[in-house]
Formats: structure tokens, C-alpha cells, sequence
């Protein structure tokens, strides 16, 4: 039964990795942009949470819900001002701009929150747990899991099934038919980012109540998310989910021969991936 536990836990580890993961699979699905301050705009919203959290008293849900169009304005902010205008068969600017954008985003949290860990508070939900059978598993990482499957459900159901997410799908496969079909993919672009930073605000609620952070976690968070990504194929957002579990499996596993090994299996686990299929176990654009 412990080595099924161990199992389990992975999982629902790997469903706050899908999260982290899920807005950069986005973004590279439909813009083709790498985003290397990803985890710190991670690491920047869980700050702002916690902020609501502290100064108004709010439940970390209610501080996410709030947070959240901010977030999107943020996000959209970003990519319609500044990010796209480091679009296109370069991919070199895009990488530059983002990491300065991460350095930034770390030095200004810095100033303002000091190097000092922080926790978002979630009460008595951060103790409870469920039996399921042999094995118990806590309430929050369920939770984490659960909402990393609704965001992967809707993301899919925005994509293929509304206007939104056609206009998504034909800028993605030529900007400049769909401009001249009447989409500004500059603001579709902008639009993809903000939902990408909604989906970014409920990773950062998880990772806020799931354990600590400060200014410099966004980097580490960056690479599980590529690391899911990859793994599952880029542009497939049910493969981030599957790239998420097994980094999240491998880490529980290693953690369970050796505690130092924890973060070395899932590296080792991606490049095992890596080795076999080198574009990953599900690769497809968002098409």
C-alpha cells in the first residue's frame, strides 16, 4: 500500500504541474512564444493573493477570484504592448524579452516583499483528507488535480467549440489570412495571454496553499512547466496533463527510494522521454 500511495501522490502532484504548465502550453500553441518569465508570473500572482488575503481578510478562493481579471488585464497588457512586438520568425527576441521581463518581475517582488518565504493560509482545508480505499489522499491536492482537469476541459471546449477559439486556431495557422478575414490577431494574441494568466492565477492559488514561495521560486516552477510541456507534446493540453503526472509520479518515486532524489527522477524521467520521443508523447498544435 505505500508504494500505492506513493503512486497517488504523484499524481495529484502532477496536477499542480499540468497547472503550471497549462498557460504555457497555451501560449506556445497559438503565438509559438516560449515565455521565460512564465513561473514568475506565476510567483506574482500567488503574491497578490496573498496580498488580498492579508490586508482584506478574503478566503485564498475568493482573493483568486479577484485576482484573476487582474491577472488578465496584466496578461494582456503584456503581450498587446510589448510582446508582440517581438513576434516573429525570430525567436531569438521573444527569449530575450521575457527573461528580462523574469528578472524584472523577480527584482520588483523583491523590493516589495523582501527575500523572505510566504504561505497563503487555507485554514483547516490544508489538514483534511479523504479516504479512497487502501490509500488516503488530502483535499487540497484533490482539489489541485480536479481543477487542473476542469482548466484542461474548458481550455479544449474554448478552443474547438467557440468563435473565440476558431478565431484562436486560424491565427495560429496564418496570421495574415486571418487579418485579412477580419481578425487582429495582435488582439487575439493579447486575449490567448490573459487566459493564459487566469490559468496562471489558480496554479498560483495552489502553490500559494500547497507550500512556500518567494521572489526567486519562479525559475524552478518555469521548468517543471516546460518539463511538463515537453513531455506531453507541445501544443497538446491533455498531454500537459499526462507530462504533469508522470514528472509528478517519477518525483514521489524517487523521493520514496531516496528524499534526495526527488527532483533528480523527474529530470531523469524527462530525458527519458526525451531519448524515446523526442517530440513527446502526445505532440500536436493547436490547430
Amino acid at each position: 500500500m505505500n508504494w500505492l500511495d506513493t503512486i497517488l501522490q504523484g499524481v495529484l502532484l502532477g496536477g499542480l504541474y499540468a497547472l503550471f504548465a497549462a498557460g504555457l502550453s497555451l501560449v506556445f500553441g497559438i503565438m509559438r512564444l516560449v515565455n521565460l518569465a512564465h513561473g514568475d508570473l506565476i510567483v506574482l500572482a500567488a503574491f497578490l493573493i496573498l496580498v488580498l488575503v492579508t490586508t482584506l481578510g478574503l478566503d485564498p478562493f475568493v482573493a483568486a477570484l479577484i485576482a484573476m481579471p487582474l491577472m488578465f488585464a496584466i496578461g494582456w497588457g503584456l503581450q498587446y504592448f510589448l510582446l508582440n512586438r517581438t513576434l516573429g520568425k525570430d525567436i531569438l527576441p521573444p527569449l530575450l524579452v521575457t527573461f528580462g521581463l523574469s528578472i524584472v518581475i523577480q527584482n520588483g517582488l523583491l523590493e516589495g516583499f523582501s527575500a523572505d518565504s510566504r504561505r497563503v493560509f487555507a485554514g483547516s482545508l490544508e489538514s483534511a483528507s479523504v479516504n479512497l480505499g487502501p490509500v488516503t489522499a488530502g483535499i487540497l491536492p484533490l482539489m489541485t488535480f480536479f481543477s487542473a482537469v476542469a482548466v484542461i476541459v474548458c481550455l479544449n471546449q474554448l478552443i474547438y467549440r467557440t468563435s473565440v477559439g476558431r478565431a484562436f486556431r486560424a491565427t495560429s495557422d496564418d496570421p495574415v489570412t486571418a487579418g485579412l478575414m477580419g481578425i487582429r490577431p495582435q488582439r487575439i494574441f493579447a486575449m490567448a495571454t490573459g487566459l493564459a494568466m487566469v490559468v496562471v492565477t489558480i496554479a498560483a492559488l495552489y502553490l500559494g496553499t500547497r507550500a512556500n514561495f518567494d521572489p526567486t521560486s519562479g525559475p524552478a516552477r518555469l521548468i517543471y512547466a516546460f518539463e511538463a510541456v515537453i513531455i506531453g507534446g507541445l501544443g497538446s493540453l491533455w498531454g500537459t496533463l499526462a507530462g504533469g503526472i508522470i514528472l509528478g509520479v517519477a518525483q514521489t518515486l524517487g523521493a520514496a527510494i531516496n528524499p534526495e532524489w526527488q527532483i533528480l527522477a523527474g529530470h531523469l524521467a524527462f530525458l527519458a522521454v526525451l531519448l524515446f520521443k523526442p517530440r513527446g508523447l502526445f505532440p500536436r498544435a493547436v490547430d
